[in-house]
């Protein structure tokens, strides 16, 4: 078992010995004086140096920066024109030696837990981002950095086609950021006090790759050099012995103003013990310019591009550079003239002068086209290059801010920051200009931008004996809800609002922000987009959206059922559902709303009013367009812009969003009943109502399944020496759906009305959208999976051209694959629908044609069971005759189906009767059982895996054995096929069939430890790294199952350790009470922050999407995590903190029908207090072990552990809840009655709650 280590929290210290330093050599930018005198200022140490650098620099608690920038002057030193900062008292301090106990390695974080990484740019390469979050009202930028020259590897607007440094993939990125990105030139001069020719001169580059450290070899002479990865921010820092010289650069995005912009602060440090001069230029090396879409080109026609690229200017100097292109490059007849373009601005700490920029690369780098060596600045002086002519036409320009003749006296700092964004106008930079030089702005700014993130992740605030878990479930949360988005509530006006959830007043709206796909620098395939508008948000992809959303009801109570309704509203009538979600879009459908609301918010000053009446009224909208067209029309608002966009979302209606995509995944159905486990958890007494009385529509999607008679297509087999069937090109691009979509076109606006998007009944452009109730939504999607199992009877076909959650098995759907774990989620689903109907004993109401398609699969059922067929004790791979004519047979029901309501329902209803739905549900639910039954026995099978482990599999394939050609061809001319006869293939074992397997023994104990043992000991246990594989061995499988095979055994999905489906297993460990299982496998390693962590290689409060297993070849990169961050393991991580500290049902109904409260932890004594780990707990007065936690971002919950022993299931014996207004309500028992738990749930009045164990 990995013991954890001891953390600790240490400042920026270098480590230094009293060794003479000796000077660059080889390849590095050497010092360029001739003299041959040693200077004293190579003999120093750093410690009281750097310390008080660092106190300076980040340990001020209310300011990150120091607020009072100060000037020095000297006999013997001119004053600079620039401010400089004293760090230093006089005198100088030897730096002390650290104990064994105070090894830098045990050091993981720093006081602000942020994680450290020391010789970064020496180390495995590894990517990170900042998070792109400005706040509800900000703009923001993306960015993304890497452990190599200065960090930061490519930022931008929007998404990676709107760069103002360019976009490279990760491999690429380690490459040439040190180069391409941010760099620092640093010409000084020690000594010389009279003048600077008296001195001793040098040039140097903080963070060249030139001096980097190389792993496990001892020089002197190379720098040391630190990253800091901070939640909302990164820091790298140099300490540079030979030239006393330290460089720190941070980097974060501005929050809240309504600019996007990335903020840069370099600040160099005089470490040594004399005066230093020195001028510098700090920036970036490449920038890229405005104008459209440039990813493509950048990548294709880089050297064309730079044909309308050019550099302008705000004004007379140099100090506000506009980088854009003359228009936006096309080859059409429609020609757009750039307006909009990237800037720089920079200035010292201090002053609000701003610093000439140096945009001419040439005068910088000469003829050094790799950008290694600044041959420019080598042969001239900064003051040289600012004085002289530039050019910035028809190439890619710099960025440099220059810094001209600062004087630092031993211990004084100068700060260089540079604010880089996008304007619209060039007009637009002198009043950026002037709010970002203004008194402490900066560093105001970087204040709120740490506060903000403390804001918005303290909604799972939590107090343990380990500080770092604590910390990993902000940061789960945090990228949880980058990749589902964060929910606000909108439309709080009074007090009835606010007492209020979005179900029970019609003037709350949920909207989510910060939501992307999660695309970055290794997950380049993801094209993210992130708006830089107030409220931000992007689209996701359906199952990552679906996943990560499961728990927002459980942090924020008041958005009722909006995300179940959400998602159940994309449920098509074909059983599919799209592939992208998009933001909410609103409408005010009544103008006379919309003229009083623009009345209410607006100052009438330059027409204001009648253009908000206008863009109110003028179609959908979501938050953020409208803010930008008040800012583009010039609207002036009379009220906050809180309270204007409450206004107007109050009078407003929604509607869901979403894309079709391509294909039809099979498993994004499979996270509904999360989504309503976690609502009912929280209502349970909102079910009822959220079942029955709750119309939903069905998205119209504009792809067509195909029938089996033309995506089963003949082919040769790999070899060309036999012919086989495939299943291919399984949906069609509709166009006469699209027709369809073009008749809600609007004439005047060319936008497509958001009615195309839902089914409707009748004919063309007539007809309303056809609704259902949410229960009758879920039987059809039952239905219609039960109808897709395939001709065993075992597993959901992948009918729909895509796998389900593991898509590298993209070739599945080709071999007429199915899958298990679509077997166990229908199993869960069949019980739910069922249970319902038993608990409520009302009718579902359903589309006739459903009804119609029911009825034959019932007969058809009826038939089979008539015909005495019963299963073998042993399973032949050829399907049973039976089996395969009740699978023709249902199969054509379907189709037949999907045919009817291809275009249109009719609106006719068919009313099925409780009983008669008990009955139906009950008999689909034991051949969905019989079907688990069959898997089991035909198994699996792969290396050292002969069908016996006991453990249920995953995928099966199906070999079309007989068949008749139809005499029709698909088009690319191969013959089209019925299939008259079938047998099933086999694969190796996969994680995913055993962790949702799970789910159907649950509340079986003995079931659950059995198969938990059963896991362990197969093939899927990594026993190197004491993880679990996505898959066990692939060896010998067929190229042909898609790209997990292309892969290399231990890499992404081939046998790897992927994250989500690891921790969606642990998660079944403890929804199944096995706790002692569960906590042995985190606390042994399988799960953050309890990694080793010179082997994950990254913040072990960031979870990856993969880890490179111990059947990856290279042992240096076993246990590696790779594709940061944003992960559906986060989800997962929730659900599990979630039953840790909350319980599976904290709100239950009583005999009386009435809502009670309870809370029952499953917490081991370890996070109370871990004497072995040298964690003491925190106590209450009566000396009781305590944790704490925030529950529903509001409540501090403080758990009384007065038994001294792990809480697993243990029931309160009493609860005080603290109100507000500090009056108490003390309860004795196990729940909270009814009255004080409707207040806790509404979150009135309620401060804390104190449960007693």
């Amino acid at each position: 078992m990995l013991t954890v280590p001891k953390f600790k929290f240490s400042c920026h210290q270098s480590h230094l010995t009293d060794v003479e330093a000796e000077p660059l050599t080889g390849n590095a930018i050497s010092p360029i004086n001739t003299s041959t005198t040693t200077p004293s200022w190579k003999k120093y140490g750093m410690g009281a140096a750097l310390i008080a650098l660092v106190g300076y620099v980040t340990l001020n608690t209310s300011s990150p920066f120091h607020n009072a920038i100060l000037s020095t002057t000297t006999a013997d030193v001119p004053s600079s024109h620039y401010s400089v900062v004293p760090t230093l008292g006089k005198g100088h301090h030897h730096h002390h030696k650290k104990s064994e106990e105070e090894d830098d390695e045990t050091e993981l974080f720093d006081e602000r837990r942020r994680f450290i990484v020391r010789d970064f740019d020496a180390r495995s390469t590894f990517s990170n981002f900042l998070p792109g979050v400005a706040g509800v009202f900000g703009k923001p930028v993306w960015s993304f950095y890497v452990n190599r020259g200065q960090g930061l590897a490519s930022f931008g607007l929007a998404s990676k086609d709107f760069p103002i440094m360019e976009f490279n993939t990760a491999n690429k990125a380690y490459q040439v950021t040190p180069y391409v990105g941010f760099r620092t030139f640093v010409q000084g001069v020690r000594g010389g006090h009279k003048k600077k020719e008296d001195g001793v001169s040098f040039l140097i580059e903080p963070f060249s790759p030139a001096n980097s450290k190389v792993e496990g070899v001892e020089d002197a002479s190379k720098p040391d050099r630190t990253m800091y990865v901070g939640t909302n921010e990164m820091e790298i820092l140099e300490v540079d012995d030979v030239h006393g010289v330290t460089t720190s650069v941070n980097y974060f995005v501005m929050p809240e103003e309504d600019f996007a912009a990335l903020v840069r602060r370099t600040t160099i440090t005089n470490t040594g013990d004399d005066y230093l001069t020195l001028s510098a230029l700090d920036g970036l090396a490449k920038v890229e310019p405005t104008g459209g879409r440039l990813q493509w080109g950048l990548k294709n026609i880089g050297r064309t591009l730079e044909g309308w690229m050019g550099v302008y200017h705000a004004n007379d100097d140099l100090g506000l550079p506009f980088y854009r292109m003359s228009t936006e490059p096309s080859d059409t007849a429609s020609v757009k003239i750039e307006k909009a373009g990237h800037y720089c601005i920079s200035f010292m700490d201090g002053s609000d002068d701003l610093l000439p920029i140096v945009y001419d690369t040439e005068k910088v780098f000469g003829f050094s086209t790799t950008l290694q060596e600044p041959n420019g600045l080598i042969k001239s002086s900064i003051e040289d290059i600012v004085a002289n002519p530039q050019y910035g036409d028809a190439k890619t320009s710099s960025a440099f801010a220059a810094a001209q003749d600062v004087k630092l006296a031993p211990g004084e700092s100068v700060t260089v920051t540079s604010v880089y964004g996008q304007a619209e106008n060039i007009e637009d930079l002198p009043k950026i200009a002037k709010t970002i030089t203004k008194k402490h702005f900066i560093t105001d700014k970087f204040q709120r931008a740490r506060d903000m993130m403390n804001e918005l992740t303290s909604k799972v605030e939590t107090h343990t004996a380990n500080k770092l878990f604590d910390g990993t479930i902000k940061q789960n949360y945090l990228d949880n809800s980058l990749r589902g988005g964060m929910p606000v509530i909108l439309g709080d006006l009074d007090d009835d609002a606010r007492s209020s959830n979005a179900d029970e007043d019609s003037r709350l709206k949920v909207y989510h922000v910060f939501s992307r796909i999660h695309g970055d620098l290794e997950r380049d395939y993801n094209d993210f987009n992130i708006d830089p508008t107030y409220f931000s948000q992007g689209p996701g992809n359906y199952r990552d959206v679906a996943q990560n959303r499961r728990n927002d009801v459980v942090f924020s109570p008041r958005i009722g059922s909006f995300v179940v309704k959400q998602f159940l509203s994309f449920i098509q009538a074909d059983g599919y559902e799209p592939l992208t979600v998009q933001a909410y879009a609103y409408q005010i459908e009544n103008p006379n709303e919309a003229s009083r609301v623009a009345a209410l918010i607006t100052a009438d000053v330059n027409n204001s009013t009648q253009t908000v009446r206008n863009i109110l009224s003028g179609g959908i909208f979501r938050p953020g367009q409208l803010f930008s067209l008040f800012d583009q029309l010039g609207v002036t608002l009379s009220v906050s812009n809180q309270r204007a966009i409450d206004e107007i979302m109050a009078i407003a209606t929604e509607t869901p969003m979403a894309l079709y995509g391509s294909g039809y995944w099979a498993d994004h159905w499979e996270y509904y009943l999360d989504l309503i486990e976690a609502y009912t958890s929280i209502y349970p007494d909102g079910e009822e109502s959220l079942m029955y009385d709750t119309e939903l529509r069905y998205f119209f999607s504009t792809a067509t399944v195909k029938p089996r008679s033309q995506k089963y297509v003949e082919d040769y087999t790999f070899d060309g020496k036999s012919k086989h069937i495939l299943q291919l090109d399984a949906t069609i691009f509709d166009t006469d759906k699209v027709a369809e979509q073009e008749a809600f076109r609007n004439v005047t606006t060319g936008l497509v009305a958001n009615e195309a998007n839902w089914q409707r009944t009748g004919g063309p452009a007539n007809g309303r959208a056809f609704t259902s109730p949410a229960i009758s939504k879920l039987f059809l999607l039952g239905a219609m999976k039960y109808s897709m199992r395939d001709a065993y009877g075992m597993g959901v076909e992948y009918e729909g051209g895509r796998p389900g959650w593991n898509d590298a098995m993209n070739g599945l759907a080709g071999m007429v694959g199915s899958g298990m774990p679509e077997t166990f989620e229908l199993s869960e689903l069949l019980k739910y629908v069922l249970s319902v109907v038993k608990k409520y004993q009302r009718p579902l109401v359903i589309p006739a044609e459903l009804g119609e398609m029911v009825d034959t699969v019932n007969d058809a059922l009826d038939e089979l069971l008539a015909s005495g067929y019963e299963d073998s004790e042993e399973l032949s791979h050829k399907v049973p005759k039976e089996l395969f004519k009740y699978w023709d047979t249902v199969a054509s029901a379907r189709e037949s189906y999907r045919n009817e309501v291809q275009y249109y329902f009719s609106g006719d209803t068919v009313e099925i009767a409780p009983e008669d739905a008990i009955d139906m549900l009950t008999k689909w639910f034991d051949q969905v059982q019989l079907g688990v039954a069959r898997a089991m026995k035909i198994g699996s099978r792969g290396i050292d895996d002969d069908g016996t482990s006991g453990l249920p599999p995953s995928y099966f394939s199906y070999n079309i054995t007989k068949w008749k050609r139809t005499n029709e061809k698909n088009d690319k001319g191969l013959p089209l096929v019925n299939a008259e006869a079938m047998s099933v293939g086999v694969f190796p074992l996969f994680l995913e069939a055993p962790t949702r397997y799970m789910k159907l023994i649950v509340d079986d104990q003995d079931k659950m430890v059995d198969m938990y043992e059963k896991v362990l000991k197969s093939g899927l246990r990594d026993d190197g790294l004491k993880m679990y594989y996505l898959s066990a061995d692939l060896t010998g499988q067929s190229y042909d199952m898609g790209r997990m095979m292309a892969f290399a055994a231990g890499w992404l999905e081939n046998q790897s350790i992927w994250m989500h489906m690891s921790y969606k297993y642990y998660l079944q460990l403890i929804r199944g009470k096995l706790y002692e299982q569960f906590y042995s496998e985190m606390k042994g390693g399988g799960m953050l922050p309890f990694m080793d962590p010179k082997v994950y290689g990254r913040s072990l409060m960031e979870c990856s999407s993969f880890i490179a297993s111990s059947a990856f070849l290279d042992p240096s990169v076993v246990g590696r995590g790779f594709l940061a961050r944003l992960s559906g393991s986060t989800a997962e991580f929730l659900s599990i903190w979630r039953l840790m500290f909350i319980g599976p049902n904290p709100f239950v109904m009583n005999d009386d029908g009435d809502v009670e409260m309870q809370l029952i932890p499953a917490l081991p004594l370890w996070l109370f207090e871990d004497k072995e780990a040298g964690a003491e707990g925190a106590r209450d007065k009566d000396g009781n072990l305590i944790v704490s936690y925030k529950l529903f971002a509001s409540i501090m919950v403080t758990y009384h552990n007065t038994l001294g022993t792990d809480l697993f299931e243990v029931e309160p014996t009493s609860y005080i809840v603290t109100m507000t207004d500090g009056s108490t309500v003390e309860v004795e028992g196990s729940k909270i009655p009814t009255e004080t738990t409707v207040k806790i749930r509404k979150l009135l009045g309620v401060e804390t709650i104190d449960v007693y164990f």
